[in-house]
């Protein structure tokens, strides 16, 4: 009964609401925005390059973007492409493009209004987010905590178990590698960076995503360079299942509804853009202008969607395993880890182990950052964040040792209201990023723009905060 209401509320508010509200709100700022993710998109590039430099002490935008895209990245862009191949058919890829470009913009906003509206702490760094933008921007404490509650029960303890309890089944099932010892293995390593502190989160994530995100494009390319003659078919084969075009493939799988519904749900649950959770990681960072943060976390969504998860439907499609007439028989990260093995051989068995497990401990440590922030928001002091740091190593040693599928469920429904409190909020602030936006451009020209925000006139108000009041 219990898992019954669970589903009915997930039905609702990802067939129904979701769906049409992360769309909509990232149609609408990408027209109030002038197309900023195709108009400022080489722009994008140029601040990521040298977003490792100018923090000092403080966390880089470049680490902050890492963090960031740990979370994005994981398993879901393996096993969540497989899963959209084999109930969307290839028309879902095509919907998941659409739904990274148009999220771009609802990235810079979230973003930027997660920089406008940060607070500095006594170590030097900075924390924000919805939690704390909706408290200052909007005035209301009540609606800030109940994101905090929601993003920490969510990202802090639930999706952790669901990663750990990823990189167990894979260990087990591919290498015969006992789950009790993956849980004390995955403990070992993340107790460590979870207590060493938000610096030490940044340095590996710095670190840790860039090369297993390069490795796995690498082995991706290989793939797809092996299998080039078959990479236009796929590509029309995409298009043309996402409009009903390809019947083979359109009609297996339920036409072009499903190739609509799971290319939009799988590409929102892979970028996150619009549900609050990037914002978290996007506030830690100095920076000089709260939008050079924004468009570099917009970024985060083109890579995790349009690079990575692109990366894996072609891999799996040019492989020659996914059958239209059976689009079930091979289903989720089994689909993906065979398309490898039926490119390379049986190494690519072993690799896939190691991306799966470098993308599931990534996600891992990125979830951690964005519930610390969120703890610090609630009030919790020091002793009550170690205390929270060791109830995640319990829900890392309980997911490789458990059955998750209820876990998953409420996580979902959590994940969900997460997001309906963090559209409305940004929706009402938007302003505030728009204005933010336009004082980017309108400075751009005189070189590296600096904020300030007392008598700015693109704002409506000055923020009550020293960060960005200059003297």
């Amino acid at each position: 009964m219990f898992d019954a209401g669970i589903a009915w509320i997930n039905s609702i508010l990802w067939d129904y609401l979701l769906i049409y509200a992360l769309i909509g709100v990232g149609v609408v700022f990408t027209i109030r925005t002038r197309f900023v993710q195709f108009r400022r998109f080489g722009h994008f590039w140029s601040v990521l390059l040298v977003s490792r430099h100018g923090a000092q002490h403080g966390i880089s935008s470049f680490q902050a973007f890492c963090v960031g895209l740990s979370s994005r990245v994981g398993t879901g862009n393996i096993a969540g492409v497989a899963i959209a191949l084999t109930l969307g058919g290839p028309g879902a890829i095509f919907w998941m493009w659409v739904v990274a470009v148009v999220g771009m913009a609802t990235a810079l906003i979230e973003a930027t209004l997660a920089q406008m509206f940060k607070l500095p702490q006594p170590d030097g760094t900075f924390r924000g987010g919805p939690a704390y933008y909706i408290e200052r921007g909007l005035g209301s404490r009540f609606w800030g905590s109940v994101f905090a509650v929601l993003l920490i029960v969510t990202f802090g303890l639930t999706f952790n178990a669901v990663q750990a309890n990823t990189i167990a089944d894979t260990l087990q099932s591919a290498h015969g590698v006992p789950a009790v010892l993956t849980a004390l293995g995955l403990v070992a390593l993340t107790a460590p960076i979870l207590f060493g502190g938000m610096r030490v989160i940044a340095r590996v994530a710095e670190w840790l995503l860039p090369a297993m995100a390069i490795g796995y494009l690498v082995l991706a390319a290989a793939i797809i360079g092996l299998n080039l003659d078959k990479v236009p078919d796929v590509f029309m084969l995409i298009v043309r299942s996402a409009f009903g075009l390809d019947q083979a493939a359109a009609g297996a799988v339920g036409g072009i509804g499903a190739a609509l519904l799971n290319g939009v749900k799988r590409g929102l649950f892979s970028n996150e853009a619009g549900m609050g959770s990037a914002p978290n990681a996007a506030a830690i960072a100095t920076v000089g202008h709260p939008v050079s943060q924004g468009m570099v976390q917009s970024l985060g969504v083109f890579v995790d969607t349009i690079i990575i998860c692109s990366a894996t439907a072609f891999i799996v499609l040019v492989s020659g395993l996914y059958d239209p007439a059976q689009p079930t028989a091979i289903a989720g990260a089994s689909l993906t880890q065979a398309a490898v093995a039926e490119s390379v051989g049986g190494i690519g068995i072993i690799f896939m182990t190691a991306v799966i497990f470098c993308f599931a401990f990534s996600s891992i440590i990125g979830n951690y950052a964005y519930a610390d922030g969120n703890l610090i928001y609630l009030g919790a002091t020091g002793t009550m964040v170690k205390a929270f740091k060791l109830l995640v190593l319990v829900a890392v040693a309980g997911g490789c040792l458990g059955e998750l599928p209820t876990v998953w469920a409420l996580a979902d429904t959590t994940m969900g209201l997460m997001a309906l409190v963090n559209l409305a909020a940004i929706m009402l602030l938007g302003r505030w990023a728009l204005g933010a936006l336009a004082d980017y451009e309108k400075s751009l020209p005189r070189g590296e723009p600096v904020f300030e925000s007392r008598g700015n006139p693109h704002l409506p108000a000055a923020i009550g905060t020293g960060v960005w009041h200059r003297s």
